[in-house]
């Protein structure tokens, strides 16, 4: 009775887990067209993408990252 409610349970997850990656993968192909539908319309698709990564960033981290590419500007003489 056991091995049947594990293999139940079991089966369950994986559907689940299915179903989400399938969701998952239709949201990732929604976002390739909004970035596309935005380069149409001439946004620098990188620079939109390099946006995107540092709003998800807390302030504090945002900013440590910045000064240090700055600081790594100011060695290679990049500023």
């Amino acid at each position: 009775m056991s091995d049947n409610i594990s293999a139940e349970q079991l089966r369950l997850f994986i559907e689940r887990i299915e179903r989400l990656e399938e969701e998952k993968k239709g949201i990732a192909d929604d976002i390739k067209d909004v970035y596309a539908e935005a380069k149409s319309t001439g946004f620098d698709v990188k620079t939109m993408r390099s946006i995107v990564r540092l709003r998800k960033m807390e302030k504090h981290h945002r900013d440590e990252a910045e000064a240090l590419l700055e600081t790594y500007k100011n060695a290679l003489g990049l500023s």
